[in-house]
């Protein structure tokens, strides 16, 4: 097969994948429950956090642009943004791109600030990444020079160049978990997009030649992959959980990397962490991940929605971010389903988590504070979510979320609250109020404390005992 009939093929499954939607996700019937005693515990712990923030981070955030994806001719024609300049060549494009880390100078980056920033948010655990598609590496690998630690990129003289080491620890100490995003694929290194691959010069995800005709190469790019997952585990602290991005590589896809195989040696000295071999499925997919999107019934089995706060999941200059009731309401949805919410923000290029995302997140730590008790350490609860209330459980709790979908949005003395089962007490979150009610056919009618505020609450949550 030519380059131009690749090309093509190629185009076709760009645009099917656009059709049916962002990333989809592994099913219930994929799902296989971990055997290892110390992985369900802490499958436990993982479903209690119910809120993280993810970062997506490197030298592209200076480009205003999607993280690596533009490296892909196969798939230029979403991501080289059409916003931009691209009165260049392909080849010209990706040069420019590879060179970004000799100007990646996020000089103005604090862990300590970052981890006040994100732990404000409400959220109790940081999805990272270590490493994107690109291959350009957010710690101080051993086994590439395509790194922020490199004498080529101007920030490694700096006390926080290693910027997983500084955050991770900074994080911790704020009682933050980690989860390492860790692409599996590597476009810079040569045993990925090997620079005399069969494509030549066209680009697409896979690698540029066949592993299965060149085991020797492919077996090369195994042990590069392995060495970086033993050195993010072994030399960076406590991990929860390795969050695998790249998933066309995969056995079925012929691009085995025998991740089981490393993931258990890994178990040796990280007794229980999490693995997330995305849209996988199988033994090493603990969780699950729709991407951009929230599942419309209940996943009963362990699942994380990552959603953009903006449009992207890097820095955009002029990105347009969610309000904090969207977010708040994406939230309750989500945790009234079973999940957990990974909200992401891409830091600016000069190092800053971007002022506008962190206050609207803020705000919705400040809600959590108060009302944290009906989201965290909570389980499903029937009849999940039903006219405009979402439930959750803690022991014998029932919670009712009322949401509402504006800041104009009526907010009602009389509340409907359809749970069937008997209760002994209904009392107001807010202020620890027992309320009066009514039990009808199918629920209860409620009567709630009259609100006086200017615009709707973020959420109103009543306590069912």
């Amino acid at each position: 097969m030519n380059a131009e009939e690749q090309k093509k093929i190629n185009k076709k499954e760009t645009e099917q994948k656009i059709k049916e939607g962002t990333h989809g996700y592994s099913t219930q019937k994929e799902y296989v429950c971990p055997e290892d005693p110390a992985v369900r515990e802490k499958l436990e712990w993982f479903q209690d956090q119910k809120l993280g923030f993810m970062i997506h981070w490197g030298p592209y955030s200076q480009l205003d642009c999607s993280p690596s994806w533009p490296l892909s001719d196969a798939d230029a024609g979403w991501c080289r943004d059409k916003r931009l300049d691209w009165n260049v060549s392909g080849e010209e494009f990706k040069k420019q791109y590879f060179d970004l880390n000799r100007t990646f100078n996020p000089i103005r980056f604090d862990p300590k600030m970052w981890a006040e920033e994100i732990q404000a948010t409400g959220a109790k655990y940081l999805v990272f990444t270590t490493k994107h598609h690109d291959g350009f590496c957010m710690w101080d690998t051993q086994y590439s020079d395509y790194k922020i630690t490199a004498e080529d990129c101007p920030f490694h003289t700096n006390q926080y160049a290693d910027v997983c080491q500084n955050l991770f620890e900074a994080c911790r100490k704020k009682g933050l978990g980690i989860s390492a995003y860790f692409s599996k694929a590597d476009w810079h290194i040569d045993s990925y997009w090997s620079k005399d691959g069969e494509r030549g010069k066209y680009t697409s995800r896979g690698p540029s030649y066949d592993p299965e005709k060149n085991p020797e190469k492919w077996e090369e790019f195994i042990q590069f992959t392995h060495n970086q997952i033993r050195e993010l585990t072994q030399n960076y602290g406590r991990i929860d959980a390795l969050w695998f991005d790249a998933g066309w590589v995969c056995a079925r896809n012929g691009q085995d990397i025998r991740l089981g195989e490393i993931v258990e040696k890994v178990r040796e000295y990280q007794p229980g962490i999490l693995c997330a071999d995305r849209t996988v499925g199988g033994p090493y997919e603990n969780f699950v991940t729709p991407e951009q999107r929230v599942p419309k019934d209940p996943l009963l089995i362990p699942w994380e929605s990552n959603l953009t706060l903006g449009t992207a999941w890097s820095y955009h200059y002029d990105d347009n971010y969610k309000s904090t009731r969207q977010v708040v309401n994406l939230l309750v949805d989500i945790v009234a389903k079973g999940g957990n919410l990974a909200i992401n923000v891409g830091p600016q290029p000069n190092g800053v988590l971007p002022k506008k995302a962190m206050e609207l997140l803020k705000e919705m730590g400040i809600w959590l504070n108060r009302y944290g008790e009906a989201i965290y350490k909570t389980r499903v609860c029937a009849p999940y979510k039903k006219d405009g209330i979402a439930f959750t459980r803690k022991d014998e709790k029932v919670y009712a979320i009322e949401t509402f979908d504006s800041d104009d949005a009526a907010v009602q003395e009389e509340v409907w609250i359809p749970y069937e089962k008997a209760v002994t007490s209904i009392v107001f979150l807010e202020n620890g109020e027992k309320l009066p009610y009514e039990r009808r056919e199918g629920g209860y009618l409620v009567k709630a404390p009259a609100y006086t505020g200017e615009k709707a609450p973020l959420g109103r949550v009543f306590c069912l005992e």
